[in-house]
C-alpha cells in the first residue's frame, strides 16, 4: 500500500504525525500541534461515516474504532497518532495501544486534573458528549483528581453537530446553545461554577459564543495546547528534518465532503484526499 512520503531532505525519522477525530473538531488539536512540531507532515484523518460517536453502543465503536485503525496504521505508517477525540480515546485507547504496541499514542481525556488544581470555588463542569460522560474512565479520572470538588457531567446529545456546523460557517442558533451549555453553571452555597472542562474536541470553536451566552464568567478550559505539548514530548526531533512542502492532507472516512468543509480545510492548510477503498 502506498505509504506517506518522508519529508523533502529524506531525513530518516521524520514521518508524519496522524491526528484523528469522529469529525473535524480535532482540528484544534492539530492547529497547537503544528506550532510545536513545525518540521513534520500531518495527516488529518475525520471519521465522519460515523460521526458523531456520542450516540454509539460501546461494543460496535470499539470495534469501528480497532478496525480502522488498522487500515489508516498500514496504509499511512506515521510516526505516533493523537487521538483527538475524549469519547474515542477514554472507550478504545487500551485496546488500540494493546492492538499496535510500537505505535505511539497520544490521547485526549477530559481535562479534570488541571480544572480541579485551578478552580477557587470548588464548582467544575465537564461538558462532554453523552458517550463521555457514561464512560468509567472519566469518573475514575474524577475519583484520583477532584474528589475534593463538585464535578458534575454535562453530556451534550446536540453540541458536536451544532459545532460542525458553525465550523463550516453556518449561522448559530443562540437559544439551542444556551440550552445545551445551562446545565453547566450551578450555585451551591453562595459558590459558583467558576470552570467548564471543554470535553470535546468541537466545543473550543464555539469557545467564543459559550462565552457571550454564558449566565457569568468562567474559565472555559480547552485541553488542545496540553494535548500538542504531550505529543511533543513523546516524538523525537529529528535534527535537520524539514517540513515536507505541500504535503498536510485530510482524509474523511466518508469520502464525501461538501464546499464549505473543503474551504475549511483549504484554510487549515490541508489537501482533501480522494476517497481510500476498503478503510471502512
Amino acid at each position: 500500500m502506498t505509504k506517506a512520503p518522508a519529508s523533502n531532505s529524506d531525513t530518516v525519522g521524520s514521518k508524519p504525525i496522524l491526528v484523528f477525530d469522529s469529525g473535524i473538531g480535532g482540528l484544534t488539536v492539530l492547529r497547537e500541534a503544528r506550532l510545536l512540531m513545525p518540521e513534520r507532515g500531518f495527516i488529518y484523518v475525520a471519521d465522519d461515516a460515523g460521526f458523531p460517536y456520542g450516540g454509539w453502543e460501546e461494543a460496535p465503536l470499539k470495534a469501528r474504532i480497532v478496525n480502522l485503525f488498522g487500515k489508516l496504521l498500514d496504509r499511512y505508517d506515521p510516526e505516533a497518532v493523537i487521538v483527538a477525540c475524549n469519547t474515542a480515546f477514554t472507550l478504545a485507547g487500551a485496546e488500540l495501544r494493546l492492538a499496535f504496541p510500537t505505535m505511539r499514542f497520544i490521547g485526549t481525556v477530559p481535562a479534570i486534573k488541571p480544572a480541579a488544581e485551578r478552580t477557587r470555588s470548588g464548582l467544575v463542569s465537564v461538558l462532554a458528549t453523552p458517550g463521555t460522560v457514561k464512560r468509567a474512565y472519566t469518573r475514575d479520572l474524577i475519583q484520583s483528581f477532584a474528589s475534593q470538588c463538585h464535578v458534575r457531567l454535562v453530556g451534550s446529545e446536540n453540541l458536536a453537530r451544532i459545532a460542525e456546523a458553525y465550523i463550516r460557517g453556518d449561522a448559530v442558533d443562540d437559544d439551542a446553545v444556551r440550552a445545551e451549555i445551562a446545565p453547566c453553571f450551578l450555585e451551591q452555597d453562595g459558590a459558583r461554577t467558576d470552570i467548564v472542562v471543554l470535553a470535546c474536541t468541537h466545543y473550543p470553536f464555539l469557545a467564543n459564543v459559550f462565552r457571550r451566552l454564558a449566565p457569568w464568567p468562567v474559565d472555559w478550559l480547552d485541553p488542545a495546547e496540553a494535548i500538542a505539548r504531550q505529543a511533543r514530548r513523546l516524538v523525537p526531533q529529528v535534527e535537520g528534518a524539514e517540513h515536507p512542502d505541500g504535503f498536510d492532507f485530510a482524509v474523511f472516512t466518508s469520502g464525501s465532503q461538501d464546499f464549505a468543509t473543503r474551504r475549511l480545510m483549504q484554510g487549515m492548510g490541508l489537501s482533501v484526499a480522494p476517497p481510500v477503498d476498503g478503510l471502512i
